[in-house]
This record gives structure tokens, C-alpha cells and sequence, in this order.
């Protein structure tokens, strides 16, 4: 089950305090105070895993608590350290405090790791206390409680390249016929439920990460069909590729593209700015090549690279792999944001 959004709460261990005590030795006259320290709360961190898929595991289980740390002993004993709890996500999970809505963390690497509360301290023992004036102190100092957050987890998938349109517009086709990935393929509407990820190799050895995104309809930025969730996963992508259906008796295909467009602008400007590419499909099943050519000076309108292909018969593909990969490397390297020093450990 494909999970992409999720609500947890986190508490890290308190700290554990401080001890009172006296050393009561043969031969050791006045021994003093001997109240060992209390050891420090474990704290609570997330850890980006490339194995890790969705966010699943935090669907029903919501509430995370790491260790608290052991109370100071005699002798100068200092407490244990509470173990922290370690929590792994897929890589490109999003963090935001759920009061503030605030995005705190962007886990965009794997093997990142960031503290998301971190463990209270350890209270001082009476150990500490000792002054000329005042030998055998017999005070302590209580450990501080850890950090308490309540966090909305959300999951960005990290794709190189974005598939976009509407239903039946072919597009878990195209994706099997590029790539090893096995999307549902049927003929009716909404065959796509969740987000499919493929490889695809190009010449050379290149390769890219290329996202199939469940089919838009025109309303879809007002909840109509699927609505737009799943836009998010076509956020950090380099480029668009618009699959237009020219066969579809409904609508023209420039229509189509009009339309697919107007909804991502709806859910994000910045995806309007994004390099994209049109592809017409279902050439095997084209009854008016003039629908194709319109699409293509639709396409030239907007300033955005035509390609015609049918996913079903292979016709165009190798030449689509190409224009996808030269796009991309014209795109450069994904920006990468800089964290905030103070929020990330490690």
C-alpha cells in the first residue's frame, strides 16, 4: 500500500536526575558526597532509507517514545543514557510541524539523519554541590524533561522526469514499454491509484528515474477524480512529459494540453516554470493526422519539444528516450536546498 502522507507524535526520553548520596567507607573519615549524575534521554531521529518505499509503518502505529535516562548512583555512579529511537523513511521525505505548518527537514539524501526531539539532560548529583561552607550538600538536580513534537511526514517522491494527463491518456503503458516498472493496465479511467517509479536506460548507459502520476481531469484542483495529491511527487522533478490521448473523441488535443496545464498552475506555479515536452500517443489508433499536427503547433505555442510515439506498438519510443535524456542533461542538476545547521545533526 502506497502511503505518502502521515501524522505522528514524538516525545525523547527525560533525562534521568541527579543522585544524593554520602560515601560511607572504613578509613575514609568524612567521605563527602559521592551522587553520581543522571544520564542523558534518548532522542528521537528520523533516517532516510533507500529500501524504504512509503511511510507505511506510520499509518496505524502514530505515537514514538525514546528511552529515558537512569537516575545518578552512590560512588560518583553516573545514570545511563537513555537509546534513541531511530525512525526510517523513504528518501525525499518532507518534515512540518503539524501547529505551525513550517517545513523543518527535507531528508533528500539516503542515509540522512536528523534529529526530529532531542532527549533531555541528565541532572547534576550532590556531588557537585560541595563548598568549603558546605560539606555534605543534600541536594540534587533533577533531569529535564525531553523535546515533544507532533509532525505531518510528507513524501516527494524523487524522480528525474514527470509523466503527466489524463486518464487513459496511456501513460502506465509507456512507463512498462521504458522501464522494468509494472504498473495495472486496463481500459477504463483511474487504472493508476498511486505514484509508479521506473529506470529508464538511454544510450550509452544513461539512465533516469521517470514517475508515472495517476491521471488528471479538468477540476482536479478542486478534488474532482483524484484530485491533485499526488502532484507533489512531480515537484522535485527537471521535466514534464505531457502525454496527450489524439484519439480521444472528447476533447481536442490542444484542448488537452491546455487543460492539464491550467491544473498544475492551480496546484503550483513553479510547475508551469518547469522544462516540459509533449508527446502524442496512440498513433496506431490515430484516424486524423491532423489532430497530431494541431497538437504539434500547440506545442511550438507554448515553446515546448514534440514528439509523436504509440506506447502500444514501440513507434518513436527509442526516439523519446533521447529527447527525454537530452532535455534533462540541458536541465542541469536538481537544486538542492541547504538545511538549516541548527536542525540537522550528523
Amino acid at each position: 500500500m502506497f502511503i505518502d502522507e502521515v501524522k505522528i507524535t514524538v516525545k525523547a526520553g527525560d533525562g534521568g536526575a541527579g543522585c544524593v548520596a554520602f560515601r560511607w567507607e572504613k578509613f575514609v573519615p568524612k567521605g563527602g558526597p559521592s551522587g553520581g549524575d543522571g544520564g542523558a534521554g534518548g532522542s528521537v531521529i528520523l533516517l532516510a532509507n533507500p529500501h524504504v518505499n512509503t511511510l507505511l509503518a506510520y499509518r496505524y502505529k502514530r505515537e514514538f517514545e525514546a528511552e529515558r535516562g537512569r537516575g545518578g548512583e552512590g560512588s560518583n555512579k553516573s545514570g545511563a543514557a537513555g537509546a534513541d529511537r531511530v525512525l526510517e523513511v523513504p528518501v525525499g521525505t518532507v518534515v512540518y510541524d503539524r501547529e505551525t505548518e513550517e517545513e523543518l527537514w527535507d531528508l533528500k539524501e539516503a542515509g540522512q539523519r536528523v534529529v526530529i526531539a532531542k532527549g533531555g539532560q541528565g541532572g547534576r548529583g550532590n556531588q557537585h554541590y560541595a563548598t568549603p561552607s558546605r560539606q555534605a550538600p543534600r541536594r540534587a538536580q533533577p533531569g529535564t524533561p525531553g523535546e515533544e513534537r507532533s509532525l505531518r511526514l510528507e513524501l516527494k517522491l524523487l524522480a528525474d522526469a514527470g509523466l503527466v494527463g489524463f486518464p487513459n491518456a496511456g501513460k502506465s503503458t509507456l512507463i512498462s514499454r521504458l522501464s522494468a516498472a509494472h504498473p495495472k493496465i486496463a481500459d477504463y479511467p483511474f487504472t493508476t491509484l498511486e505514484p509508479c517509479l521506473g529506470v529508464v536506460k538511454g544510450d550509452d548507459n544513461d539512465s533516469f528515474v521517470l514517475a508515472d502520476i495517476p491521471g488528471l481531469i479538468e477540476g482536479a484542483h478542486e478534488g474532482k477524480g483524484l484530485g491533485t495529491r499526488f502532484l507533489r511527487h512531480i515537484e522535485r522533478t527537471r521535466l514534464l512529459v505531457h502525454l496527450v490521448d489524439v484519439t480521444d473523441p472528447e476533447r481536442e488535443p490542444g484542448e488537452s494540453l491546455r487543460a492539464i496545464r491550467h491544473e498544475l498552475g492551480e496546484f503550483s506555479g513553479q510547475l508551469l516554470r518547469k522544462p516540459a515536452i509533449v508527446v502524442a500517443n496512440k498513433l496506431d489508433a490515430a484516424q486524423s493526422p491532423e489532430k497530431v499536427e494541431a497538437l504539434q503547433v500547440a506545442s511550438a505555442a507554448e515553446g515546448f519539444a514534440f514528439h509523436a510515439i504509440s506506447a502500444v506498438t514501440g513507434e518513436g519510443l527509442v526516439e523519446l528516450k533521447r529527447l527525454m535524456a537530452a532535455q534533462l542533461r540541458a536541465a542541469g542538476s536538481p537544486e538542492t536546498e541547504a538545511e538549516p545547521p541548527e536542525k540537522v545533526a550528523e
